[in-house]
């Protein structure tokens, strides 16, 4: 038989009853909810309980360091950096993703925390704590039994802590806070818009000021939901949910919820197809994230709803990386998970009149805002694995608020002395949940304890042998560093980044050849990975095999156009070739990279010397000294120009001792190249005596430190001294010049 609905009966609906409150066996939620509403000022005492539960059980990541891309998401990102990086952030394609609220909240803080990553792991913790106030008015407003517990189940929960601990997760944390931002005006909008058209059936009808507060709530939704997509997209599905509430409210989905529906479809395949193109284009590349068929995704995705229910209702065994499914789609029982999850909503779906409307609508939400993470889409993580712990952060409220509803419903009291064991035992269970958030975070202190504690979980982790080898590379031991990524791709050979790694140890360890082959391995695997193209390159050219080693530079900065030290490289190789007007244009390219570098400044301006541009040369050289007055080497190389350039104009006999002199004094004078140049200066300054005094001096270091070559021209230029002429570099061998960068 069918329920009755609302016009037929005259009576109210299921929702208007809990809201109008019931009988005396009203659930102890219910009965706790309708205590609050009678005294409206005490609705604070919740929020702030909700606050400080949330903050006592994140104790832990006050404390917490950065891990895994913390550092090149945040602290390094040179877009965060950057002054501009925040005009970056919304209209170019520089970064790997489209999240450009989240990046532009990350790039203002950083001005602010810098490098400490207290502030980061703060800010977090409060948006969670923030998002879990919110929630509970959410559920208060559908009239959801046990909203309060809801709310703090969810902040409570340990599956949690990945998007909380985790600094690169503020994408989460603050898309949450204005989703449900969004969902709590839009239900606002929603109830003055039905009591606007029940009002409208009276004499006087809705007044214009209730419909103009229709229209603020409404857009006020709209735009927190762009928001929301705009710190991270994972919240797309939420125009499907306004329709399903609509639809578990009133029974029925009405033409004015499609029409008010359509402006949070159409920015949602906005930002989503924007967001889309980055992760395939940027964060992705030309990289092979997942070969399975259309089938295998299918059954996955079955697999990976029953998954995270279980880790739900029991999150025990978190782990930052589970091991990757590896599901066959021409397998029947590999269907079975989704078939049985396809009768639990047919199950419901019998029973909507009845129990099955919440639970219908619990499942069905979260299914909803799991589908970016079925696996039906690429995302650079299913590399890695194809679940993780914060893909359900949004999907976790709608089995949470089932199991609150559960809970709060089943315990119907007929005496009042009855209130303290449900509480007692309601109590229990958050106190738990908040002890394994505790413990949840403290694998979240260092990158150490992060990556051993993946492995603990899973053993088979290649990501994670990686990363634990990177953290014993960072601390000087090679050794243990060594033996993490030999592991590491022992378990996947095919890790190019697993390559690179152990091969910049072995290089460090000076096993050359052994490190070669390691990086000939990575970019076999990844043709596009500049920095072991870079690598390899760096050790051929040591070697004395320059002519193999420039293919490899050429294609690291195909790659990377702005990779500096590949340019650098590869300029001086043509240079040594010949090449001189293309090794400069490399050798330029390096200054627009880092214009403030002082060291590129003073070896393009000793090309440039060789080359007779001289005037150029020297505004390099002192814009070399200008970024860094400590640079012994660039004193010299301008004293030097000044001293013997061919050309009149430029040279400066007076300003050239100076120089030298500073060049002398910064290397506490055990240079016999400096001294040289100060000889030099003395003798366009035509104070012969003292360029020779100096030479002559210059030369007795120059032989105790065996530089025969330096000693014979030294010797000629006293000559020189001594008939009362001046050095003129006329052929500009850079045995001076060149030689000071």
């Amino acid at each position: 038989m069918k329920r009755p609905n609302r016009r037929q009966t005259g009576k109210p609906a299921r929702s208007d009853l809990r809201e109008l409150g019931g009988g005396p066996e009203r659930p102890l939620a219910e009965r706790m909810a309708g205590l609050l509403r009678t005294v409206p000022r005490q609705t604070w005492l919740i929020a702030l309980l909700l606050m400080s539960g949330t903050i006592i059980a994140y104790l832990p990541v006050w404390h917490a360091g950065l891990i895994w891309d913390d550092r090149s998401f945040v602290v390094d990102n040179p877009l965060i950096r950057a002054a501009d990086g925040w005009y970056r952030f919304w209209f170019t394609t520089q970064p790997e993703d489209y999240y450009p609220v989240t990046s532009t909240m990350l790039w203002a803080e950083w001005r602010v925390w810098g490098t400490d990553p207290v502030g980061y792991h703060v800010v977090n913790v409060l948006l969670h704590a923030f998002s879990a106030v919110v929630l509970w008015r959410v559920l208060e407003r559908l009239n959801v039994p046990g909203s309060w517990l809801a709310a703090a189940l969810f902040a409570l929960h340990p599956v949690n802590v990945e998007s909380v601990a985790w600094i690169t997760q503020r994408k989460n944390t603050l898309a949450m806070f204005f989703y449900l931002l969004s969902l709590l005006w839009y239900l606002r909008f929603d109830l003055a818009r039905h009591s606007s058209a029940l009002s409208a059936g009276r004499a006087n009808g809705p007044g214009p000021g209730t419909i103009g507060l229709q229209s603020r709530w409404y857009w006020l939704s709209l735009a927190a939901f762009v928001l929301a997509l705009l710190s991270k997209t994972a919240v797309a599905p939420m125009p499907l949910l306004l329709l399903g509430l609509a639809w578990w409210r009133r029974n029925r989905v009405e033409r004015r919820d499609l029409w008010h529906s359509l402006p949070f479809w159409a920015v949602a395949v906005a930002v989503g197809l924007i967001s889309l193109w980055f992760q395939s284009h940027r964060a992705i590349g030309s990289d092979i994230v997942r070969t399975d068929s259309f089938w295998a995704r299918l059954a996955g995705a079955g697999w990976a709803v029953w998954f995270y229910l279980y880790k739900a209702a029991l999150p025990f065994g978190l782990s930052p990386i589970y091991p990757r499914w590896e599901i066959d789609g021409g397998q029947l029982w590999s269907y079975v998970p989704g078939l049985l999850l396809l009768g639990g909503f047919l199950a419901c779906w019998r029973y909507r009149r009845s129990w099955g409307q919440g639970a219908l609508v619990s499942l069905g939400y979260f299914v909803v805002m799991l589908l970016p993470v079925l696996g039906f889409l690429d995302i650079g993580f299913m590399w890695v694995s194809l679940l993780a712990d914060h893909w359900q952060y949004f999907a976790i409220i709608g089995p949470i608020s089932l199991a609150a509803a559960a809970l709060t419903t089943s315990s119907r009291l007929p005496k009042t002395r009855q209130l303290f064991p449900a509480v007692a035992m309601l109590g229990v269970l958050l106190v738990v949940l908040g002890v394994l958030t505790w413990r949840q975070c403290k694998i979240y202190f260092y990158p150490g304890t992060f990556w051993q504690a993946t492995l603990t979980a899973n053993p088979g982790s290649w990501s994670a042998e990686n990363g634990l080898g990177n953290v014993f590379f960072e601390q000087g031991q090679l050794d243990e560093a060594i033996a993490h990524f030999q592991k590491a791709v022992e378990l996947k050979p095919d890790f190019s980044t697993a390559h690179y790694n152990l091969a910049g140890c072995l290089r460090k360890k000076g096993r050359v050849d052994e490190a070669m082959a390691h990086f000939q391995k990575a970019v076999e695997i990844q043709p596009n990975y500049s920095s072991a193209h870079f690598y390899l390159g760096e050790i051929l050219r040591e070697k004395g095999r320059g002519n193999e080693a420039i293919p490899h530079f050429k294609r690291a900065v195909e790659i990377h156009p702005d990779f500096a030290e590949a340019h650098k490289s590869l300029g001086f190789l043509l240079l040594g070739k010949g090449q001189v007007d293309e090794a400069l244009v490399h050798l330029r390219k390096v200054l627009e990279i880092r214009p403030n570098d002082a060291a590129d400044h003073n070896n393009l301006a000793s090309v440039l010397w060789q080359e007779g541009q001289v005037r150029e040369a020297i505004a390099h050289y002192q814009r070399a000294i200008e970024i860094d007055p400590g640079f012994a080497a660039a004193w010299a190389s301008l004293a030097w120009a000044l001293a013997t350039s061919p050309e009149a104009s430029v040279r400066n006999g007076g300003r050239a001792i100076a120089l030298a002199k500073e060049a002398q004094r910064l290397s506490d004078g055990s240079n016999p190249k400096f001294l040289a140049t100060l000889a030099a200066a003395f003798a366009e300054a035509r104070r012969f005596a003292e360029a020779i005094e100096t030479a002559t001096a210059a030369l007795q270091l120059a032989t105790a430190q065996h530089r025969t070559a330096l000693a014979n021209l030294l010797r000629a230029q006293i000559a020189l001294y001594q008939k009362g002429s001046p050095y003129r570099d006329t052929d500009r061998e850079g045995d001076y010049a060149s030689a000071h960068k």
